[in-house]
């Protein structure tokens, strides 16, 4: 307390010293009065007036404004952003309408001076400048995002889907350019960079908006959210370059003068993957063991990125797509990459691209669109984008063998423009290749085709959930096997048990691959090996099969899941062609196949019927058919039918004196054909074992077999069926 008293007095003393001196010298330089320039004017008015006066003067200061336009283009941002996140949109939606809401249609049309003030036309210079700075940070981003291993993986179903993305609308783009070119640009620019740009402008893919939807819809590890993901990479990689050709023919004036700029672009291409790549992997390496990465390397890193942003836009191609190769091209370590992005992306999505935003709001007049002709031109090119990117995108995956339900969501993602919409438009736009209202119209398409996806794919849901929710209807079976001819014989045994039926059911087959570290394309030459011989016995029987493949290192848990979440009327197993029983006390049974003793973990977590079917070379023999009493009544259904359809049935029950069981047995048998036998029996040696024949037995009859050490003969069959009700 005493040191802090102290403080205070030698504080005290320093003011007033240094204080009286400064006041002395200033005094002292009066006498310099005759040497002040007399032309020097003289402000005059009050204290106040001259504040207000300098108030003004420093908010029609270049930077004060520019400051002032950031903190209402933020404002706006965040506010829309949210607003369009609640109602389920995109944020990165909100904040494009923010840029618009801010621009001569709304703010400009309503509060023309309030817009005067915050965006003099002399300072839009500044504000378009700082704009495409953020721009190519984003765009460097966009490169850090890009996976290279997706795209091998996927590289041939992305190849047909991003492409057919692009070639579809690109051609649309140019046919529907014949239309408007001469009524609103013949004017200002020739025809060949106009109906380029507009071909472009039709196929590109907004690549961050469709993963953060992707994202959002927790889809990012799904088949179909991975090859949307891949697909949208490519469709960026290709539409950049294509993009590029575009600016460089729009620039010369003609193809034959462009192919200069797109051969030094392809120099630099060459020379960014085979020079810069390597030697950036190299000094990866060398910081990879470290435990941050410096300021150094950062800053070298951003050098790079500025080079090659500067080369690009020397070469004619625009600074963003030399932003994009160079993200590139950076070290393929995905802790590097990520650690790149984390110090890049806040800044550049959070501070800089909202500035992007309200720049091209600035430059969107909607009220430039004064006529049912420009409307009507606005509806058309709307309908060319739809058309041609989810037409394209949706029928080339339909062609490489996907789903309609995902290809159409793969073609609702991929029609997805936002922000990479923007960038291309604006830069049509300040070469002059875009007139004002085509480009306004174009913004607008870029909105809706952005802001429908997400409607669209709860369209594309919910139809194909009232689809599944008929073949609910339908009984529901579903069969899960290992070897290619295991699905095959599978699918006899359910022919078997429901005859004509089957054909009005809803059959699943499920083929499990048993593996981690399996990559896509064995993955996919699996499946299609495996499913080889079921197709061929589902063509033969006439019956639709639902195919699914999965490759899980948990058999069981995704079998029981699978199983759960489908709700089934049975569930059939195959269990190869060996079984062997423990001691009868355990009760306990092996299962020599691909699942071995999974099955009996299936069992445990299903509550649906389950059938194991132990195949010894089955191939339509005789059939025998157990029942131990009522509970074995289930049996009854499936032996009519199997009798009905010429099979030859032998029916066993146990010796029972209950009436209601051997009136119930009585009653089925007198109407089945003559051909089927029956006998009631004491003994398990009693019962018949056909050669390659079928043994049909219930859970609770199996267990008392066991219990009777009865020894099923060696080239019998066993279709072992639990009903619901068996379940311990």
């Amino acid at each position: 307390m005493q040191k802090a008293k102290s403080n205070y007095i030698i504080y005290a003393i320093m003011l007033l010293l240094f204080g009286g001196l400064i006041y002395i010298a200033i005094d002292e330089g009066g006498r310099f009065i005759q040497h002040s320039a007399t032309d020097i004017a003289v402000q005059q008015g009050t204290p106040f007036t001259l504040f207000l006066r300098f108030l003004t003067d420093n908010l029609h200061h270049p930077l004060a404004i520019l400051l002032i336009q950031i903190i209402a283009v933020l404002l706006a941002v965040r506010f829309f952003g949210y607003l369009f996140k609640h109602i389920g949109q995109p944020g990165v939606i909100g904040e494009i309408v923010a840029g618009i809401v801010l621009g001569p249609s709304l703010l400009g049309y309503f509060f023309p001076d309030i817009f005067h003030f915050l965006f003099p036309p002399e300072s839009l210079t500044n504000l378009g400048l700082v704009s495409q700075v953020g721009l190519i940070l984003f765009m460097f981003v966009i490169g850090l995002e890009l996976d290279f291993s997706v795209l091998k993986n996927k590289i041939n179903e992305t190849l047909v889907i991003s492409h057919a993305g692009i070639l579809v609308p690109f051609f649309l783009g140019i046919v529907a350019s014949f239309g408007i070119y001469e009524a609103y640009a013949a004017t200002q620019t020739e025809f060949l960079p106009f109906a380029l740009f507009i071909g472009i402008s039709m196929s590109i893919t907004a690549f961050p908006v469709l993963a953060r939807i992707i994202q959002e819809r927790n889809m990012t590890k799904t088949p179909v959210g991975v090859l949307s993901i891949a697909s949208a990479a490519n469709d960026d990689v290709t539409a950049w370059c294509l993009l590029a050709v575009v600016i460089a023919i729009a620039k010369a004036g003609s193809f034959a003068s462009a192919l200069y700029s797109i051969g030094l672009t392809l120099l630099y291409i060459i020379l960014m993957f085979t020079v810069v790549r390597p030697f950036l992997k190299k000094l990866g390496a060398a910081y990879a063991n470290q435990e941050v990465i410096n300021k150094s390397f950062v800053g070298f890193i951003l050098l790079v990125l500025i080079i090659s942003s500067a080369l690009t836009e020397v070469l004619g191609i625009h600074a963003l797509f030399g932003a994009f190769m160079a993200g590139v091209v950076m070290p393929p370590s995905q802790g590097f990459r990520k650690v790149m992005m984390e110090k890049v992306e806040d800044i550049a999505l959070v501070f800089f691209l909202p500035l992007f935003f309200a720049f091209t709001g600035l430059r969107t007049e909607i009220g430039l669109i004064n006529s049912p002709e420009l409307w009507g031109v606005c509806l058309m090119l709307i309908l060319v984008a739809v058309v041609g990117k989810l037409g394209g995108c949706a029928v080339a995956s339909r062609l490489v063998g996907e789903s309609w339900k995902n290809s159409l969501t793969i073609g609702t993602l991929m029609n997805t423009r936002g922000l990479m919409e923007l960038v291309a438009l604006n830069i049509g736009y300040e070469m002059g290749v875009l007139p004002p209202s085509i480009f306004v119209i174009l913004v607008i398409m870029a909105l809706v085709t952005t802001f429908m996806t997400t409607p669209l794919l709860h369209l594309v849901e919910r139809f194909f959930k009232r689809r599944e929710e008929k073949m609910s209807l339908k009984r529901k079976l579903i069969f899960c096997f290992g070897h290619a001819e295991s699905g095959s014989n599978l699918l006899s045994i359910y022919s078997l048990l429901y005859g004509d039926k089957l054909l009005k059911h809803h059959v699943i087959g499920a083929h499990y691959t048993v593996g981690t570290d399996l990559n896509s394309f064995s993955a996919e030459q699996y499946e299609r090996d495996s499913f080889s011989l079921l197709n061929s016995k589902a063509e033969e029987l006439k019956v639709q099969i639902d195919k699914r493949y999965r490759v899980t290192d948990k058999l069981v848990q995704e079998i029981a899941q699978f199983v759960r979440d489908e709700h089934p009327d049975m569930l059939l197993l195959g269990a190869g062609t060996r079984y062997q029983a423990d001691s009868p006390s355990s009760r306990g049974v092996y299962w020599f196949s691909l699942f071995r003793d999974k099955i009996e973990g299936v069992m445990e977590q299903v509550q649906c019927p389950v059938a194991i079917f132990v195949n010894k070379g089955y191939c339509g023999g005789v059939i025998s058919v157990v029942l131990g009493g009522s509970m074995d009544l289930f049996l009854l259904p499936y032996l009519k039918t199997m009798a009905e359809h010429g099979n030859t049935v032998h029916l066993f029950w146990f010796e029972t004196n209950d009436p209601d069981f051997i009136q119930q047995v009585e009653r089925l048998t007198s109407k089945l054909p003559d051909g089927m036998t029956e006998q009631m029996f004491s003994h398990t040696s009693e019962l018949i074992a056909q050669e390659n024949g079928l043994l049909i037995i219930s859970n609770t009859v199996y267990i008392q077999l066991l219990e009777d050490e009865f020894a099923f003969g060696e080239s019998t069959s066993v279709l072992i069926i639990r009903n619901r009700i068996d379940k311990q």
